[in-house]
């Protein structure tokens, strides 16, 4: 899959299959979308393209929002299972946002990407005020010559698959029916970088992953699962400001059980398995790390580790 940011000057000469929308979460529903697109582009043998917006519309408008399920990276990790050929990564603006539906599919799909087979979710909505929907897209596309699909809402168990579904599955906390509706487990992913030490100071080294200031859709303390260490490893996760310490960026901070690897600069992948708590302010450190230890203790007995056993690890 290649990433592009700018319409290619030669356009897809032979015109391409594409989809268009927010795919926040890649769940089943988009996936569905996706798998239609290529199958559509490989018996037109043209190419297959999925365009997004970054950042998210909703990010745009709302900036101190925290309602996105996936960053870009997560995004592009998702698609990248499936043998599309192009991401067309749409930068969302304020000219963008003050351009015309009509404006819109006559730039971007008609002249800039030459379209000429078009699948859409039944809610896509574009252009200034959301004043485009499927109607002016089969009116344009009845003028102009190319394919157009509305594709039926996927249901699971009679409920509507979407990505604000997903985020109420999470938010309470409900990360095995979230993964139904996905189609995988709901993980956050990032580069381990040099943190400020303080869990190797306390006993309880951590991997430090920096989240996007609009990343912190959960908050807490998890159980947590951790992919790109070899081997899958369990872990106990805060995820948050650390109002203890006075944090201002949001971190997810990582204690691998039974590990003892330098591991900075490498991409891993968190998979939340269970709620252990909020996170909260404590009044000293002391108090900080006993609670600490209590976490490590029921992340141990959820995924049935042996009992913690106080080593220090030197990560």
């Amino acid at each position: 899959m290649k990433i592009i940011r700018n319409i290619p000057a030669y356009a897809f000469n032979r015109g391409c299959v594409m989809s268009i929308g927010n795919f926040d979460g890649i769940h089943l529903g988009h996936q569905s979308i996706v798998k239609r697109v290529i199958s559509m582009s490989q018996a037109q043998n043209i190419p297959s393209v999925i365009t997004t917006f970054e950042p998210h519309p909703h990010e745009f408008f709302t900036p101190d929002s925290a309602d996105r399920l996936m960053g870009l990276r997560e995004k592009c990790i998702a698609l990248k299972q499936f043998p599309v050929d192009y991401l067309f990564l749409m930068r969302f603006d304020q000219n963008l946002a003050n351009t015309s539906a009509d404006e819109f599919i006559k730039t971007f799909l008609l002249n800039g990407l030459n379209v000429k087979a078009l699948i859409v979710g039944d809610d896509f909505r574009f252009g200034k005020k959301r004043q485009g929907d499927y109607d002016l897209l089969n009116k344009y596309a009845g003028i102009n010559n190319f394919e157009l699909e509305n594709t039926n809402t996927l249901k699971i168990d009679n409920q509507r698959i979407s990505s604000t579904r997903i985020r109420q599955l999470l938010r309470k906390h409900e990360f095995e029916r979230a993964e139904e509706l996905l189609g995988r487990p709901y993980f956050i992913s990032g580069r381990v970088r040099h943190g400020d030490k303080r869990g190797r100071q306390l006993g309880f080294p951590t991997l430090n992953i920096r989240l996007n200031k609009n990343r912190t859709l959960l908050t807490g303390v998890f159980a947590v699962e951790i992919h790109g260490l070899g081997e899958t490893r369990k872990a106990v996760a805060n995820i948050g400001y650390r109002p203890t310490v006075h944090g201002h960026i949001p971190q997810l901070e990582a204690h691998v059980f039974d590990f003892n690897e330098q591991c900075y600069g490498r991409q891993i992948k968190v998979l939340l398995r269970k709620k252990l708590r909020d996170e909260k302010h404590f009044e000293s450190i002391e108090l900080l790390t006993r609670q600490i230890d209590h976490d490590v203790h029921q992340a141990r007995e959820h995924f049935n580790i042996q009992p913690y056993s106080n080593e220090c690890l030197n990560i």
